[in-house]
């Protein structure tokens, strides 16, 4: 059973056509029954709704003694400014976040990151929006390791559990391979599975039919 905000970050998915069923041709080449874009959270009321999600999600996998939410420029960064202003009210003390610089800035502030400084030993939490390849939470280890801090997991928005090279999804790929725990707000089966039995503002937007194209889809076939 999935959590109230889970169920309300699929009802936002829908209500922002952030999540779509139907035919799609990904950039990889790949055909799919569903298309997820996160661009399409672009609303002020959005972030206050994305935040909850994320904030239940670390919670839920990573415990309640989490100081610093991390966000990769550029899309990672709002996501981390809610993360852990939600956080924040679920724990009731304070929370940091922090961002990386594309560059490092050698004047003014200066330094790689923005934001809640990075101690050896403090315990944080990655989010971003969708991991494909991973490449973008690969480089965001890689520039936080340095600093002696505890990662505890990552957050992305949703799983979409496709296989990648080989038996493994790409969440469970660069778990295995980094050594971090990577976890979804919601999978695509989970966000299925709701929508197939429940309407959002009076529409059932998945059908059976389409609920077993995209189990056969997951499958391979």
């Amino acid at each position: 059973m999935i959590s109230d905000a889970q169920r309300a970050f699929v009802n936002l998915l829908v209500a922002r056509e952030a999540l779509k069923f139907g035919d799609f041709t990904l950039k990889s080449g790949r055909k799919s029954p569903y298309f997820i874009n996160t661009g399409c959270f672009n609303q002020g009321g959005d972030l206050a709704r994305l935040g909850l999600a994320y904030a239940d999600t670390i919670r839920r996998h990573f415990g309640d003694d989490v100081a610093v939410i991390f966000g990769p420029a550029y899309k990672g960064i709002p996501l981390a400014l809610a993360a852990a202003a939600s956080y924040e009210q679920l724990v009731q003390r304070s929370i940091g976040w922090t961002y990386d610089r594309k560059e490092v800035k050698d004047h003014g502030d200066g330094g790689l990151f923005v934001g809640a400084p990075l101690r050896p030993g403090v315990r944080i939490v990655i989010v971003d929006d969708v991991l494909t390849a991973g490449t973008a939470l690969r480089e965001s280890l890689a520039k936080l390791r340095p600093t002696g801090v505890t990662i505890a997991g990552a957050v992305v928005a949703v799983d979409r559990q496709e296989k990648g090279s080989g038996s493994l999804t790409a969440i469970q790929e660069i778990t295995q391979e980094q050594q971090v725990p990577v976890v979804p707000i919601i999978t695509i089966s989970e966000a299925a599975d709701y929508l197939l039995v429940n309407d959002i503002n009076g529409k059932r937007y998945l059908s059976a039919d389409d609920r077993a194209r995209i189990a056969r889809h997951l499958a391979g076939a």
